[in-house]
């Protein structure tokens, strides 16, 4: 069996949305079934958001040393690599049998996951023009969205009904499949190759000095801000709906569900609209209302009920940031350096996500959700401002040959 080398753009956009439907899903799933992973493995409160933070701060680290690679060996190489170590990471979960086993099998997912990290969005860069990449990326990222309103609600009913291990071992079968795809119609876009010797010393001299640029260098603190924010409010908003508003397990897997729907109408829109009036905007104006969202959880929240409404416009305002600034990012270098940006940014965004995932267990358990939900959006105000004064915001202008290419 060949790869099919006549795949259309379309199937492509299929394939890259498999991936990152099945990545985001195992990763998503963990918030809502903390309480059942606790319950049938005995593990402490106190350590469950760890088993969030193993996962973001591989991650972030593999994201690093992936990101390099792929600008070396080509996107569908990691894409293949990433996917196939995915498959067997989630496979792995079927054996945890306590604490620590199921911590590593988390640690190996988020090394596949950082893997994988910018890989998609990386692809989107080489393969469309800039003047497509808002559609094209708000497209494959609704795959993340699509989790949350079939993987997530279906793996939590799993996970209460079956016990946590089945949802992972489906996503194991789903990663397969997704890499048969990839190596069936993703080709290597014909864009320049990073031409540099392939080191540990040259990988970190290569990122040390994309951050002194001033703009990548604001783009990842963005990154990180964004992901810290994100992470005090939503490791332990299914938990605390749980235990303070008396929301059942198939309640929280239909409040994703929701959640999900919101996301896959307003994601390819917001990339979209993004192609038309400027990423920035769009990034600040849906972090300010994400801000507003947070700091309104508590006390507007006081039954299950009232908390469909609020986190389906939430899950609306988070889709429609997170498109266009990755397309913006993508503008930020040459395509011979676009994997190591991305996965710069990617993977200390998820450090960031890690790091907050370990405030938010310290944080709920010491003062409740509500201090939590008042740090996170703190964090995003503060990312808000820094992306209106800093974040650069790249313009079309047009080549020779007629394609819209940007400019900073």
């Amino acid at each position: 069996m060949s790869r099919d080398r006549t795949a259309g753009p379309n199937l492509i956009l299929f394939a890259l949305w498999l991936m990152v439907f099945v990545s985001s899903s195992q990763v998503m799933l963990i918030s809502p079934i903390l309480p059942r992973v606790g319950e049938q493995l005995g593990i402490p409160q106190g350590l469950l958001g760890t088993l969030v933070t193993a996962d973001a701060v591989m991650v972030g680290v593999f994201a690093l040393v992936a990101g390099p690679i792929s600008d070396k060996l080509g996107r569908r190489a990691i894409l293949l690599m990433g996917t196939g170590l995915m498959s067997v990471a989630l496979a792995l979960h079927a054996l945890a049998f306590d604490y620590a086993s199921l911590l590593a099998a988390r640690a190996f997912a988020g090394m596949a996951g950082g893997v994988l990290s910018g890989s998609a969005v990386a692809y989107v860069g080489d393969y469309f023009p800039y003047n497509r990449r808002g559609w094209a990326g708000g497209w494959v990222m609704s795959g993340i969205a699509f989790g949350q309103i079939v993987g997530v609600p279906l793996g939590a009913v799993l996970a209460a009904e079956r016990g946590f291990r089945l949802p992972f071992l489906v996503f194991a079968a789903v990663a397969a499949a997704a890499w048969v795809l990839i190596w069936r119609v993703v080709p290597q876009p014909d864009v320049a190759r990073y031409a540099g010797r392939l080191t540990v010393g040259g990988a970190l001299r290569g990122y040390a000095e994309m951050l002194r640029r001033r703009e990548v260098a604001v783009a990842a603190a963005v990154f990180v801000l964004m992901f810290m924010g994100n992470a005090l409010y939503i490791t332990f908003f299914p938990t605390w709906l749980e235990r303070a508003v008396g929301a059942t397990p198939r309640q929280v897997a239909s409040l994703f569900l929701v959640g999900g729907i919101a996301s896959v109408l307003s994601g390819p829109r917001a990339g979209k609209l993004s192609d038309r009036v400027g990423r920035k905007r769009l990034i600040v104006g849906a972090s300010l209302g994400v801000a507003a969202l947070m700091v309104l959880t508590t006390p507007a929240v006081h039954s299950v009920w009232a908390a469909y409404p609020l986190f389906f416009v939430a899950m609306i305002l988070f889709a429609a940031r997170m498109g266009p600034f990755q397309a913006l990012l993508t503008a930020l270098v040459p395509s011979e350096r676009r994997g190591a940006l991305m996965s710069l940014t990617v993977g200390l965004g998820q450090i960031g996500f890690g790091a907050g995932s370990a405030a938010a267990g310290v944080v709920y358990e010491r003062w409740g959700f509500a201090s939590s939900t008042a740090v996170g959006a703190a964090l995003v105000l503060l990312m808000s401002a820094l992306a209106w004064r800093a974040l650069p915001e790249p313009e079309l202008v047009p080549v020779a040959a007629g394609v819209p290419e940007p400019a900073v």
